[in-house]
């Protein structure tokens, strides 16, 4: 087992603008990235072994591991892991490996729903859910996130009023992107019963539960009971938590073998696909106890990281407002307070050099927020927020 007192996480800036990556080539040399869903850390060491060993031997064949095909391989792994870190007992027979989890969000909305359904999507949220929705010749229903003075939480009489007769799903995004939120057994309830007396299904993005802070607790939303889980498929991938979003594998877990019967019914096996080999090693190496301690040290550093923007931009750039996100590397900035003229992902792309996610790439009327990814290291984090500090200073003269 590797030794977390031995784990590096942190890249130079020049060994970060070498990289081949989207994150890094995206803007000019002199644009500090915060944008894209990629941390700028050292990969776990027991994964980048169990690529190496399939480069070493030239390996790359149609593949098995123990004696199983790949995609099995990768539907056990998952099964172990949500059952020792969730409690959550998940049958292998019903998860299906796929390349991508944005794949499985056309997916299921294909299977579940016809053109002209309505699909219920927390606002505001990951892009490509709303892409799927509008693409598929869907309804998008937004149900807000409100602010409450303490944290964004969704109203459950909204939802009520929201849905029709033609409402078949509802997308949850748990812990949620981009408000950090972890949703409480109470809220996930509510959400459960209301599915169930409306017939709808519910997939369930759980991409980012192992990146959870202290105080928090991710908890899978078919594990709530038989019912829920007989309506829910899960979305899952060890992408976000151990920083592999390239090498291409997610996974769908059903609720039930009726769901996953329902699915292939309109949804041939064949259509779906398959993971590399690469991200198939990547991915059950990454949910191992052997990965562990550097998950550990990826969420302390992390869990400071946090605690510094809400520190600095408190006492330096208070009208700049968020939330100490619950989950995940990613902090939504509320920067109405800052009377910008342009949209702010715009403002601080030209006066502090940033290239944050644009806010209305999540909602069309969040243009004065913007997403910062701050899963980097010390050096580069604090030179982001004196930009940031910096532009805001500026502003107000």
């Amino acid at each position: 087992m590797t030794n977390k007192a031995t784990i590096s996480l942190e890249l130079s800036h020049s060994a970060l603008r070498a990289r081949r990556n989207a994150k890094w080539n995206q803007h000019d040399a002199d644009v500090i990235p915060a944008w894209i869903a990629d941390m700028d850390f050292a990969v776990a060491a027991p994964i980048q072994a169990a690529i190496e060993r399939t480069v070493r031997d030239g390996d790359y064949g149609y593949p098995m591991r123990d004696g199983e095909r790949a995609d099995r391989f990768v539907a056990l792994a998952f099964a172990a892991r949500m059952k020792s870190r969730f409690g959550w007992e998940v049958s292998p027979d019903l998860v299906l490996p796929m390349a991508d989890l944005v794949q499985s969000t056309y997916a299921t909305i294909l299977a579940f729903s016809d053109p002209g359904d309505g699909v219920v999507l927390q606002v505001p949220n990951y892009p490509p859910f709303r892409e799927a929705i509008g693409t598929t010749e869907r309804r998008l229903l937004p149900l807000p996130m409100r602010d409450n003075g303490m944290r964004h939480t969704f109203d459950m009489d909204e939802l009520k009023k929201l849905v029709d007769k033609r409402t078949r799903i509802f997308v949850l995004c748990n812990p949620q992107n981009p408000t950090g939120r972890v949703f409480t057994r109470e809220e996930l309830l509510a959400l459960g019963q209301f599915a169930i007396e409306h017939d709808l299904i519910v997939v369930s993005d759980e991409i980012h539960s192992d990146l959870i802070y202290p105080g928090h607790r991710h908890i899978p939303f078919a594990s709530l009971g038989p019912d829920i889980a007989a309506r829910t498929v899960t979305l899952n991938s060890a992408t976000k938590s151990f920083n592999i979003a390239g090498l291409r594998c997610a996974l769908m877990a059903f609720g039930t073998e009726d769901l996953r019967d329902r699915f292939h019914k309109r949804i041939p096996l064949r259509l779906t696909g398959q993971a590399n080999i690469m991200g198939v090693d990547a991915t059950v190496a990454a949910w191992t106890e052997e990965c562990q301690p550097w998950l550990d040290t990826v969420m302390a550093h992390l869990l400071k990281a946090r605690n510094r923007i809400v520190d600095v931009l408190a006492a330096e750039a208070p009208e700049i407002r968020l939330y100490a996100p619950e989950a995940t590397y990613l902090a939504w900035l509320d920067c109405r307070k800052l009377g910008l003229s342009t949209s702010a992902y715009e403002f601080f792309l030209k006066h502090a050099r940033i290239g944050f996610s644009a806010g209305e790439t999540f909602d069309p009327d969040c243009a004065q927020f913007v997403r910062l990814n701050f899963a980097t290291s010390t050096p580069i984090l604090d030179q982001m927020l004196d930009r940031i500090v910096a532009a805001a200073r500026q502003n107000d003269r």
